[in-house]
């Protein structure tokens, strides 16, 4: 750990709040060339109501322009980094399905940025965009800063989630490992017939569990249980 990073680390110890990880993300960003920067928590359960948490120190008019105008839904960014944790730049190609936005965010200064995202196995994505209003970024300057900004990624993603960011699978009773390997076949298709044979069970017994799955998921049924597991990476 160089001393840049040892001194980000320090800083973000210090931050209690989420507003005080911002600023400390920020000055970050600004030593590496950022004007700007953002973060973004998106949690997908349930599954019709996913909720995303947005942070930045973007002009407060173009924060809320972006939520008016419903750019959280066609931000190519966005719909990239829900998929991918690859670096993106951005670009005139990359915003070319969006060009309203882009061009509203050029106004405001956002010209230039990367963004990229990390992944938590329950299902948690983050994201963490920084931005400058000009000098383009340069395959030079890529390959020279990319371990700090590797680095500030997860060190950000970490910090906001320790202060606002509570994971999907807090409050519900954890699985047994009897009770994930069941729901593993059931996600295979397999009957609680089928299930009890694979395993050696009696078909009472493969029922029982998942009576018991069921309440520690807080779901009604099995196919409930099996889509909520493997969104939340209990599954893997």
């Amino acid at each position: 750990m160089n001393d840049w990073t040892q001194d980000v680390v320090g800083r973000l110890a210090e931050a209690r709040e989420p507003a005080q990880v911002l600023a400390q993300i920020s000055a970050a960003a600004r030593s590496l060339g950022f004007e700007h920067c953002a973060y973004g928590l998106r949690v997908f359960v349930p599954f019709t109501r996913p909720e995303t948490w947005m942070l930045s120190t973007y002009d407060e008019r173009w924060s809320r322009r972006y939520m008016d105008a419903g750019y959280l839904e066609i931000d190519p960014t966005v719909v990239h980094g829900v998929r991918s944790r690859e670096p993106l730049v951005w670009s005139d190609e990359l915003f070319r399905g969006a060009a309203r936005m882009w061009d509203e965010a050029r106004s405001f200064g956002l010209r230039v940025g990367l963004a990229q995202s990390v992944f938590e196995a329950d299902g948690r994505v983050g994201m963490l965009s920084l931005a400058r209003s000009s000098e383009p970024l340069t395959s030079a300057e890529m390959r020279t800063k990319d371990p700090m900004l590797q680095w500030l990624v997860s060190a950000a993603h970490r910090a906001f989630c320790r202060c606002c960011g509570s994971s999907p699978l807090a409050g519900l009773e954890p699985l047994t490992s009897r009770q994930i390997e069941i729901l593993r076949w059931t996600a295979d298709g397999k009957t609680s017939d089928e299930t009890a044979e694979i395993l050696g069970l009696s078909k009472t017994t493969v029922n029982y569990h998942i009576r018991n799955i069921m309440i520690a998921l807080r779901v009604n049924n099995k196919n409930s249980a099996v889509a909520l597991a493997s969104r939340l990476g209990i599954l893997n």
